[in-house]
């Protein structure tokens, strides 16, 4: 499980560098990149709570 939120954190981080880069320098490739974080944070999230239903249950 710490893994996983090690990842979510790296996400995090990944999509607010390229999503601030989007907004502040008008970078569509920084946009691009930022989606892509979105989807892959979106999955990483899913499996969180997945993880951490089970772990609740224990």
């Amino acid at each position: 499980m710490k893994n996983l939120v090690d990842q979510i954190n790296a996400q995090i981080e990944l999509f607010s560098a390229n999503a601030a880069a989007q907004v502040e320098k008008n970078n569509k490739a920084a946009g691009t990149r930022a989606r892509k974080a979105a989807l892959e944070l979106t999955k990483l999230l899913k499996e969180f709570r997945k993880v951490s239903v089970e772990e609740a249950k224990k």
